[in-house]
């Protein structure tokens, strides 16, 4: 199918940062994620810094952003020039934690700063609970961007991940659901906005015969064929969402329950069927730290899983923990720490078997066994 689709744009002879392509593909994602329009750029980065540049951030401002999430999200912040200020997780499914951003945007204000926006991070293909987050950002005038990035075909409330808000961004990332090798998108029902952003990601020139800017734009344009290859990865989306859902009923299947082990986002009255499932992630509630080691719960597992030849990684480590954002203001409660010192990201791939998700399986538990 993709092959199909970037052969044609080879044999077009559009090659450059625009196309026909490039303009079906917007068209696509648009539709898919039920937003007015759509601009295809060169990473969900881009995006995003797009988006808050839209919405008011910059120097003198400050920026509420989730702690728990890839440095991408809070370091388009600092692109800006605003101040991140980063809010804890929610324990369930590491999503924003809705009532601490609140409550953080009021202590804020309260304190005198000007806080024009806030990012909600989708977690590993989750959409964050928009149905109290959003009215409660408008009923302060805040504005919302949304960090779609990894929750392409996800949905809350019946509204599809990359509606929310008044801008959202989109990953084509390499390791996303749906890949360009390199990509993302900015959606909104605002065509000024996108617009502008247009502009903005053409370096800002003017329609004029020759090469004049009056402000300084970026280079942020998606090239026609990384567009065709994502045409082609579209059409295949809710088959690959079905498999990682799939793989996600066989590790919970197997492994809730053993080992005081749960998967992130299910359980109790916590349920996923919106998700897109992009990476299962398990939580481990014991054995406890080591304290001669140093080592935590996700060390251990990740370990023996990467020794046995199956790649596993650590959740997000929060970004409050991170030496360039450490210093950042923060609003925690610890959900995140606990998270990233007991959660692990297991294979989730398309490509895996049912054989490759037992074998995953059988390690985790072999190897938790034995340090019990």
């Amino acid at each position: 199918m993709e092959e199909r689709y970037v052969l044609d744009a080879l044999r077009s002879g559009w090659i450059a940062p625009l196309g026909p392509h490039v303009d079906a593909f917007e068209a696509e994602i648009a539709g898919r994620c039920g937003v007015a329009g759509a601009l295809a750029l060169s990473s969900g980065t881009a995006a995003l810094h797009l988006a808050l540049l839209d919405a008011g951030a910059g120097p003198g401002t400050v920026v509420p952003v989730s702690t728990l999430t890839f440095a991408a999200s809070v370091n388009a912040v600092a692109y800006t020039g605003a101040q991140p200020v980063l809010i804890d997780a929610q324990e369930s499914d590491g999503n924003l934690d809705v009532d601490l951003v609140l409550e953080a945007v009021d202590t804020l204000r309260g304190e005198g700063a000007v806080v024009p926006v806030v990012v909600a991070v989708d977690l590993f293909g989750r959409c964050a609970d928009y149905s109290r987050l959003e009215p409660g950002l408008a009923e302060r005038g805040v504005k919302l961007v949304e960090d779609a990035a990894e929750a392409l075909g996800a949905s809350h409330g019946g509204r599809p991940a990359g509606g929310f808000g008044r801008s959202a961004a989109l990953s084509f990332n390499g390791n996303k659901i749906l890949t360009t090798s390199g990509g993302g998108m900015l959606l909104s029902n605002d065509e000024a906005l996108l617009a502008r952003g247009r502009y903005l990601a053409t370096q800002a020139r003017q329609p004029v015969p020759w090469y004049e800017h009056t402000e300084v734009g970026f280079n942020y344009r998606m090239s026609n064929i990384l567009a065709a290859l994502g045409r082609g990865q579209l059409e295949r989306l809710d088959d690959m969402i079905a498999r990682r859902r799939e793989i996600r009923d066989l590790y919970d299947k197997h492994l809730t329950g053993v080992s005081g082990i749960r998967v992130l986002g299910r359980g109790g009255t916590d349920r996923d069927e919106d998700d897109n499932c992009w990476l299962t992630t398990i939580v481990v509630e014991g054995p406890d730290r080591d304290p001669t080691e140093h080592q935590t719960v996700a060390d251990s597992i990740v370990g023996a899983l990467n020794t046995a030849e199956i790649e596993a990684r650590h959740v997000w480590k929060p970004m409050h923990l991170q030496p360039v954002h450490r210093h950042h203001r923060a609003f925690l409660t610890g959900a995140s720490e606990r998270l990233f010192e007991r959660g692990v990201t297991l294979p989730s791939g398309v490509g895996l078997t049912d054989a490759d998700v037992l074998r995953v399986i059988d390690a985790v538990t072999a190897h938790l066994e034995g340090v019990r």
